[in-house]
């Protein structure tokens, strides 16, 4: 498959497997991408459901009376929803995390696609993002998913990750090496 898939603890690719022959039994793949992409949306936002989903100190119980409200206020329902709430109810919400990144591998593998962490100063227009895609594509043969960034302590340019490969235009790491160049010659 992918180096991303071999990084990615047992369970969760389990887990992230099982997920995706559902998904495609019932032909819902976008449907639960798209779910999975909002749930982690949620975690980024909130503190509170960071800590519900890693702490162990909830019981299965609690985690998933809390999960379950979550989901509804949000919106969350069908194979997604039900997907989180045995995770929750099998004391493995703490794996989520792991199990949305599994899940993302293994369909970007199955649709020969590969993502790239872009890192950016300031956000990227969509004709900067389509721009990137093309170059990473002549670069690398495969469809380019781009997974956008923003860091302001960049300064400018940016720091693409595909795979293993890492480019870093950014001004800072120029500013850096010139400042540890010009320490040297002092």
């Amino acid at each position: 498959m992918t180096d991303n898939v071999s990084l990615i603890s047992g369970v969760a690719l389990r887990y992230a497997t099982a997920l995706l022959e559902l998904a495609e039994d019932q032909k819902a793949v976008d449907a639960v991408e798209k779910d999975l992409d909002g749930f982690e949306k949620l975690l980024g936002e909130s503190a509170d459901l960071r800590r519900l989903v890693q702490s162990p100190v909830f019981s299965a119980d609690e985690q998933l009376k809390a999960l379950s409200a979550i989901l509804d206020k949000a919106g969350l329902k069908g194979l997604a929803a039900n997907f989180l709430k045995l995770a929750a109810k099998n004391r493995r919400l703490f794996a989520v995390p792991g199990m949305i990144s599994a899940f993302r591998a293994v369909l970007a593998a199955k649709r020969g696609e590969t993502t790239a962490d872009v890192t950016s100063a300031a956000p990227l227009s969509d004709d900067q993002v389509e721009a990137l895609k093309k170059a990473l594509h002549a670069s690398t043969g495969k469809t380019i998913k781009i997974s956008a960034k923003v860091d302001p302590e960049l300064i400018g340019g940016l720091i693409v990750k595909v795979g293993s490969r890492m480019i870093d235009t950014s001004l800072k790491t120029k500013l850096n090496s010139l400042k540890f160049a010009m320490k040297e010659v002092g």
